[in-house]
């Protein structure tokens, strides 16, 4: 075939590698797995998803933002997967669910979960007292000890007054930190690592878990501790708005859905909308979700949809994944792939530096005058009804 021949055929597919898959064997690495296997469908969304965490979101000191939904840590994701990435330096805040973070307790107090199956007599099991989380088991004491034990450390007077919830994170974090030493237990609590590491966690709805309830618990008791979420709001779009005002990019890696989705990716809008502060939306999205789009709801919601709201960079959309997927499959094999690919990070410790962080956007904000402008206005709505501040 001449080259003239061949010329159009070469162009036609030059953004489309060929496939040339390899034969798997038996001393094959999870990362060459990944990049030389998986190459359709949700497993090449896997494999586009795990470069592009190597690629783009971790390099030149990239900001990650994580968020956590469905029961992950109980599964043992938190120790075999969240921990070494956050130990790495490869996670700089997250926002996840409260359940997370009290399944996460049990294993930083040394509390035994068992492997068990789906299939068996939850009436029988109620009677045995004892606890399933689809095929996860664990003796119902579980709960009344790391309840016992969110009470005791609630009831400190370092917690009697209103705080964000990554400070209240950071605090119990200490505590389980200091009961995990005792034990002689390494490693074995996110709470307790991101105490260590510096690592800002939110929870968005923090009265819906059994740390909230506690909580709730213990106001009846006279406890003044109160979740500030005015701050987390605030205090998460400070950290993006420091990323960015920074000149580095800010990533979105999402396991899940739900409202740690949400309260993590609404940071752009809050910046851009509500404080009037210009800027074109998160840098970078990766999502693994078992979500449809089609349904309305957000946690199905796509990065496409996002940019509408101003909350991922229209001009990085091409860059956005997302692959369909259980979580316990996808953290394991990302985990694997990125600790194999890329050199651990310098830890940024985002916590210690939570008031300067708050302050910058703060200012900014001020300095936008946008609460004098709409004092001063008045805004026509889309019925012809004016909408005023008197």
């Amino acid at each position: 075939m001449s080259k003239k021949s061949a010329h159009p055929l070469s162009r036609k597919f030059a953004s489309y590698p060929r496939l040339n898959p390899f034969g798997v064997g038996k001393d094959v690495s999870a990362a060459d797995l990944v990049d030389n296997a998986l190459l359709a469908y949700n497993g090449g969304r896997l494999r586009e998803a795990a470069q592009l965490l190597t690629r783009k979101m971790l390099p030149q000191d990239g900001f990650i933002g994580m968020s956590l939904t469905g029961a992950l840590t109980p599964a043992g994701l938190g120790k075999s997967c969240l921990i070494p990435l956050m130990k790495a330096g490869f996670v700089d805040w997250i926002v996840s669910t409260g359940a997370n973070l009290y399944h996460d307790l049990h294993f930083g107090l040394d509390m035994a979960l068992h492997a068990g199956s789906p299939f068996l007599d939850d009436v029988v099991l109620h009677r045995d007292g004892v606890i399933r989380i689809y095929d996860v088991l664990f003796d119902y004491n579980v709960l009344l000890d790391t309840d016992a034990f969110v009470r005791e450390v609630i009831q400190g007077e370092e917690f009697q007054r209103p705080m964000g919830t990554d400070e209240f994170h950071y605090l119990l974090g200490k505590y389980v930190h200091a009961r995990g030493k005792k034990l002689g237990l390494k490693d074995s609590s996110v709470l307790a690592a991101a105490y260590e590491c510096g690592i800002p966690i939110f929870t968005s709805s923090p009265g819906d878990s059994s740390i909230g309830m506690n909580v709730a618990a213990m106001a009846l008791r006279g406890s003044t501790l109160m979740f500030d979420v005015n701050r987390d709001v605030n205090q998460t779009a400070g950290i993006v708005y420091h990323a960015k005002s920074t000149g580095h990019t800010s990533s979105v890696l999402i396991f899940g859905g739900g409202s740690p989705k949400n309260f993590m990716l609404q940071t752009e809008p809050q910046i851009q909308e509500v404080m009037g502060i210009k800027e074109k939306g998160h840098d970078y999205f990766l999502q693994c979700t078992d979500a449809r789009p089609d349904t309305g709801g957000l946690s199905g919601a796509t990065p496409a949809e996002a940019v509408s709201w101003g909350k991922v960079d229209p001009d990085k959309l091409p860059d956005s994944v997302v692959c369909y997927t259980d979580s316990t499959i996808a953290m394991p094999l990302l985990t694997a792939y990125v600790l194999s690919r890329v050199k651990p990070r310098r830890q940024k410790r985002l916590y210690d530096r939570r008031d300067a962080i708050l302050e910058i956007v703060r200012q900014k904000y001020l300095a936008t005058g946008t609460v004098a402008k709409i004092k001063t206005s008045r805004k026509v709505s889309k019925r012809g009804s004016s909408i005023g501040l008197k």
